[in-house]
């Protein structure tokens, strides 16, 4: 996996999220069609970096909940 892909696979993530108001890991990784956790969180990586989403808890402790940074 290079930066190529890795910012190939945010661009999906993005938008993937884009379409929901919020969705947990799992979810997400096949919202985005990314084939692996590795590449799901790679780009979540680079996402994060650049301010773009939030990090959340689920209500079981072990769910982690992502969603977009709303500009206000």
């Amino acid at each position: 996996m290079n930066t190529d892909t890795i910012g190939l696979n945010a661009g999906s993530v993005w938008a993937a999220l884009n379409e929901v108001e919020a969705v947990d890991t799992k979810q997400l990784k096949k919202l985005a069609k990314l084939k692996n956790d590795r590449e799901l969180f790679a780009a979540l990586g680079w996402l994060a970096r650049e301010g773009k989403v939030n990090f959340v808890i689920g209500e079981d402790g072990k769910e982690l909940i992502v969603s977009l940074v709303q500009n206000c």
